[in-house]
């Protein structure tokens, strides 16, 4: 049973085949400058040289065909036609109040996903085109959303709703909805996993760290509270996006530099962060190295995230109660030794000890313990694997297993589980 994997965004496509059978990926890429010039595939198959082509793809419809071709190709490809493809998972960001695990998608469903669209103006649209051109190139194999606000639908009302006038909740669904889920999930149960404990039992504080940044309050099993709001600007400083600012500061250089909405929601969004800050760099390998060279400025952008990450562990610690561990997930989580070091730094008091030696680990692959085996609360590295979420729930759906996350058994949540 194969199963496709699809992640739309406005200007490229990803993929991944899934061999449900051999619990193995087949193979994976990404279709780059969809709608764009010069539109190009690249093709990775386990043991094979990486494919990669130039083809024009003025729409995602073009983008998916060109997928479609390419993994049934006599030569690149790995299936011998589309009748392979059991059903396609479709990564939606979005999905407002309105769907609280996956779903197959039909016209109803569909609707619904359009009417969240104000919510993710970025998003929403190319996942939807995503789903229809998959729905026109493949009418009779099975699709099925996997949202990533759906993980958070577990927080009480304290924490999603804002102190505005709450009639704009009312009227317009303004509140805190939170994204990443998937991810939040797949770490999560691997951490209660590795604690030796239930999810239901496990208290954590995890740390979704890449171009996008998200943290998570996860209390008995499920989020209570996360960074993200209504849309992925609030929270944590990211590559290119400010994350929480005074609301005023908006307003003041709108009146100060003659803005209008639309040019300051592209500064906060595309030129903020840690771009904003070191004014050249997004990407904190670029920032880590200068940093070291003596660049203040990367230094102070270094200084600042590793300061506000540690502030959202304290507050979330204290919305969970106790702690059982810290996870750091994601490019930046998984990868920079740097960062887990500043955030962890001078946390002793609150039970966190590291063990430099055991975070000189850099991985997308190894799960990893960085704290000292006598600390109270353990921190962990483990790499994420939002495409196996959304495997597993596509592959529950169609067998008729599937529930919510609180009530479905992940093969990844399980003790003996092995990454492959």
């Amino acid at each position: 049973m194969i199963i496709m994997a699809l992640n739309c965004g406005s200007s490229s496509v990803k993929y991944q085949l899934f061999d449900w059978n051999q619990k193995a990926v087949v193979a994976k890429g990404m279709v780059e400058r969809v709608t764009i010039d010069d539109s190009y595939i690249v093709h990775e198959v386990p043991g094979r040289e990486v494919y990669k082509d130039e083809h024009n793809c003025p729409t995602h419809q073009a983008a998916i065909d060109l997928i479609i071709r390419t993994v049934t190709d006599s030569e690149q490809g790995v299936i011998k036609n589309v009748s392979e493809i059991a059903a396609v998972g479709h990564r939606l960001v979005h999905g407002g109040e309105k769907f609280t695990c996956s779903v197959v998608i039909d016209e109803n469903v569909l609707e619904t996903v359009k009417e969240c669209q104000h919510l993710a103006p970025l998003h929403n649209p190319p996942n939807i085109e995503g789903v229809q051109a998959a729905r026109a190139l493949l009418p009779t194999v099975p699709q099925v959303a996997v949202f990533d606000t759906a993980f958070h639908q577990t927080m009480p009302e304290q924490a999603y709703i804002y102190p505005v006038p709450y009639e704009w909740y009312q009227k317009h669904q303004v509140r805190r909805y939170g994204f990443h889920g998937t991810s939040h999930l797949y770490v999560a149960k691997r951490a209660a996993a590795l604690l030796g404990k239930k999810p239901a039992d496990t208290n954590l504080v995890t740390l979704h760290i890449g171009n996008g940044v998200s943290h998570c309050a996860i209390k008995n099993g499920i989020s209570i509270d996360t960074s993200m709001g209504l849309t992925p600007l609030e929270g944590a400083i990211m590559g290119t996006r400010c994350g929480d600012i005074d609301p005023a500061i908006p307003l003041f250089i709108m009146q100060k530099e003659g803005l209008n909405a639309k040019e300051i929601d592209t500064i906060l969004n595309k030129k903020s962060g840690i771009m904003g800050i070191t004014g050249r760099f997004s990407d904190r390998r670029d920032v880590s190295h200068h940093a070291e060279t003596g660049d203040k400025l990367c230094k102070l952008a270094m200084d600042i995230e590793a300061y506000r990450i540690k502030k959202y562990i304290g507050a979330y610690m204290a919305a969970v109660g106790k702690l059982d561990a810290v996870v750091f997930t994601a490019g930046v989580g998984e990868m920079s030794v740097e960062t887990r070091e500043m955030v962890l730094e001078g946390m002793e008091h609150l039970g966190l000890i590291l063990d430099k030696e055991r975070n000189k680990v850099r991985t997308r692959k190894k799960e990893t313990l960085i704290t000292t085996d006598d600390s109270p609360v353990k921190a962990f590295v483990i790499p994420t694997d939002e495409e196996l979420v959304l495997t597993e729930d596509v592959a529950a759906i169609l067998n008729g297993t599937y529930a919510d996350h609180m009530n479905f058994e992940y093969s990844f949540s399980r003790p003996d589980f092995v990454r492959k």
